[in-house]
């Protein structure tokens, strides 16, 4: 039988956060809906982590994009539904996505009890109801149609999720959800909160001037 929702998870060396991921997804499984896990060249223990916890892992070329549009390409529900690897997902998001039109997002959470964490999500939020612009970190989920009609993601080194949501939204607007998708800390942690806001403005910022995705992505890196 042919499932309401493909879960699609593009992953490289997450083998340390799959399990939390991937045990939430368990009972979406039972459900009905199909896990894939896209894998894009990792030299952990993803492959064999991943295994017994979704329905396939699927081998496809390194880059966010290109493994979201294999796994899409061998997906058999009627709704997409790309989810990082370091979420945590709402068990209401389910209802709430197929009762949705077309496409959309879900408000976002960080993973991290400090304050300034609170304002970075509200901001993230607000900025995307006031755009209709999403971020993979917020789990975008689309209908097959619409994704194959837009040309799903381009074959872009960085910003493949706002070029898809500009696109998406010449068609419709997006369903802002309000279940939350959780999100991990870890980059902010890494690089620190402050330096970590100021650069994502500026490179969204960049691509916003026409400034190609490929020096944006060793910009970022």
């Amino acid at each position: 039988m042919q499932p309401d929702l493909s879960i699609i998870v593009p992953v490289l060396n997450e083998a340390a956060g799959l399990p939390g991921l991937l045990g939430e997804l368990a009972s979406w499984r039972d459900r009905g809906d199909e896990v894939l896990v896209v894998d894009g060249g990792s030299d952990d223990d993803s492959v064999a982590v991943a295994g017994p916890l979704c329905d396939r892992v699927i081998a496809a070329p390194r880059g966010r994009a290109a493994q979201m549009n294999a796994g899409a390409a061998q997906a058999c529900g009627a709704l997409l539904w790309f989810v990082h690897a370091d979420s945590r997902v709402d068990a209401a998001a389910r209802d709430a996505m197929l009762a949705a039109p077309a496409w959309g997002r879900f408000d976002v959470r960080i993973d991290h009890p400090a304050r300034a964490f609170r304002i970075i999500e509200y901001l993230m939020n607000l900025r995307s109801r006031l755009t209709g612009i999403a971020t993979g970190d917020q789990g975008i989920f689309v209908r097959r149609e619409l994704f194959t009609e837009v040309g799903g993601y381009a074959a872009l080194a960085l910003m493949e999720d706002i070029d898809l949501s500009h696109r998406l939204r010449r068609r419709s607007a997006p369903a802002c959800l309000g279940p939350h998708i959780t999100t991990s800390a870890r980059r902010w942690q890494r690089r620190g909160i402050a330096r970590t806001v100021l650069l994502m403005w500026w490179l969204r910022l960049a691509w916003a001037c026409g400034v190609p995705a490929t020096r944006i992505a060793r910009w970022y890196a």
